[in-house]
């Protein structure tokens, strides 16, 4: 919204995909408040132009965001893919002046809170949000008692339109009390990639959400991503309960931004090549690195070279995060070294780099974080420093699983023939809350636990028999999802080491489609693209295998077609991971059939 009067951060054409008519569709869930008001596509138009107008000052929508409004309106659960900067926020912040009650705003980091709090009141002209009055409350554990009680109360009177919280703040029981007493109308997850164990940043706070969703009565669930591959879609509607969701695909194209790889051999020789760029390159810009250690050292290797450089990550102060943050986007600081912690919901526009001095930990990842840089829609670099060694960090990391002793503890925390609060997790098993949060979503999913409204109890198949056969299980489906993860890294290495179009190979990893090489990446300007540049141009293989069709495979089961090209495609398997299989190889051994949507 930097300098324009659009409801967006750059200006981006886009396009709406497997949108139902918001007047047409049958809700999937009616609001909590009977005095909704009308929802008719001209209607809905009017008022949602008219509120952006009069009540935010945009004098114009982005393409889609009045149809996603429309869609919540009218009691669709809305599932919206947009690139970052585009505008996503808007879409709740409109809805909310249009519905009679709360929109509770589910967000991963204080810091996004925080800016999202404010940017609502400067554009609705609130002084302080802390008074008990203002239109838009925040209640984490950075704000003091009395502002937090001042935010409850806003919320119980009715005052506040807008409550932000942490996903974590859920499994409360005193905290789904409060918000079951309010109107709630609308439930808007925020960076809803997170839900996803497919996504990059999977955080296990937000399984519980579905079942947060149903506690409070189903109101219209609104899930907002910039990631949106289909395996991570796909697991956002199940993961968050939503039903006949209306879904929303956007262009994932950005064209201002020229994504480069340099590859290398050495170790040190690539620190020093990475000190190089990002000391010589002009304008604000981000580092990413593996580890905390390596924030540290090239952050002052930075300094050395007279950038004014800031290290940051997970493990730092509350307060020296946000001091970071805060230096970052008044330009005190123009360089911030980080890890994949910083960086969600960074309003900055003006970023003219994003570096990464480690292999991401997969495409996921890579196109969220190089879509901080250029939302101004000005040339920005994306550039990729890539030794294939590295590799091996990655994989270490993606082979992280509870361990079966604390599997074990978990279960046995959970008494038999009764439920347990997962706010009791924690004291039950005598574990960490997020270790234990962790190790009871594993076992969730290895159907030895069912998590339902009254909490967690024990299931009546083989896998909840016994401890034991609970922690085999949950190891079982751990291996089966570490084989996920280590296709993903697979697919990053593939985007690391093409002599194809970079954001060719990209579009069609988010089942988009570019039918010429880009001229905006380092194999273009190199012109490996050009020769690589496949001849399919007429589709005829799309016909037969188009991207996000669904498809059976004899052993890894069901999947999803995630791109196309001439003589092979790539296929998502949720029991496999990505695979690559030659279109040849698919004919003549009948390797895959087409099964209906």
């Amino acid at each position: 919204m930097a300098g324009q009067d659009r409801a967006d951060g750059q200006g981006l054409l886009t396009t709406v995909e497997d949108m139902a008519p918001p007047d047409t569709a049958a809700p999937a869930a009616q609001s909590a408040a009977p005095d909704a008001p009308s929802t008719s596509t001209s209607t809905c138009t009017s008022d949602i132009r008219r509120v952006a107008r009069d009540v935010f000052g945009w004098s114009d929508l982005q393409p889609g965001q009045a149809e996603a409004v429309a869609s919540v309106l009218a009691g669709h659960d809305t599932l919206v893919v947009m690139p970052t900067g585009s505008g996503k926020s808007a879409i709740y912040q409109i809805a909310t002046q249009l519905l009679p009650g709360l929109t509770v705003v589910i967000s991963p980091l204080v810091a996004l809170q925080e800016d999202q709090v404010a940017s609502i009141e400067r554009r609705l002209g609130e002084e302080d949000a802390d008074d008990g009055d203002g239109q838009a409350v925040v209640i984490n554990a950075s704000r003091s008692s009395s502002a937090v009680c001042a935010a409850w109360e806003a919320v119980e009177d009715g005052s506040a339109r807008y409550v932000f919280l942490a996903p974590e703040q859920l499994a409360n029981e005193d905290v789904l009390d409060r918000l079951r007493a309010a109107t709630v109308s609308l439930i808007t997850v925020d960076e809803a990639h997170c839900v996803s164990s497919w996504g990059h940043d999977f955080r296990p706070d937000y399984l519980v959400l579905g079942e947060v969703v149903d506690q409070l009565g189903h109101p219209p669930v609104l899930a907002l991503t910039a990631t949106g591959s289909a395996p991570v879609r796909a697991e956002i509607l199940e993961r968050l309960h939503m039903t006949d969701p209306t879904v929303m695909a956007h262009g994932f194209d950005r064209p201002n931004l020229r994504l480069e790889v340099v590859r290398h051999e050495d170790d040190a020789q690539k620190r020093e090549a990475v000190v190089a760029q990002v000391a010589e390159i002009a304008g604000a810009g981000i580092l990413y690195v593996a580890t905390r250690a390596e924030t540290e050292e090239y952050a002052t290797a930075l300094q050395d070279r007279g950038r004014a450089a800031a290290a940051y990550h997970a493990g730092m102060r509350a307060a020296d995060r946000e001091a970071v943050h805060t230096s970052f986007i008044d330009g005190s600081v123009d360089v911030v070294v980080a890890t994949t912690a910083f960086g969600m919901g960074i309003d900055k526009p003006d970023v003219r780099f994003v570096a990464h001095a480690d292999v991401p930990e997969s495409v996921d990842a890579y196109y969220q974080e190089i879509g901080r840089a250029g939302r101004d829609g000005e040339p920005a670099v994306a550039t990729l420093h890539y030794r294939q060694a590295d590799l091996g960090l990655r994989r270490f990391f993606a082979a992280g699983s509870p361990k079966p002793a604390t599997l074990r503890a978990v279960f046995e925390g959970v008494p038999a023939g009764s439920t347990l609060r997962r706010s009791q997790l924690a004291e039950a098993s005598g574990l960490t809350a997020r270790t234990a949060t962790r190790a009871a979503n594993a076992l969730v999913e290895a159907d030895a636990l069912v998590d339902d409204e009254e909490g967690l109890r024990r299931a009546d198949g083989p896998a909840g028999a016994s401890a034991d056969a609970a922690a085999a299980a949950a190891a079982e489906q751990a291996a089966e999802r570490e084989q996920v993860e280590q296709s993903r890294i697979a697919m990053m290495q593939q985007f690391a080491e093409t002599r194809g179009c970079r954001r060719q190979f990209l579009l069609g990893y988010f089942g988009d489609e570019l039918d010429h090489p880009c001229g905006n990446c380092d194999t273009c300007s190199a012109g490996t693209a050009y020769d690589d540049a496949t001849t399919a141009a007429d589709g005829a293989h799309d016909a037969e295998w188009p991207p996000e069709s669904a498809v059976e495979h004899a052993e890894w089961g069901s999947g999803t077609v995630m791109s196309t090209e001439e003589d092979r495609i790539t296929v998502f398997f949720p029991a496999a991971g990505y695979r690559v299989l030659a279109l040849a190889d698919i004919r003549e051994h009948e390797l895959l059939r087409r099964v209906p949507a």
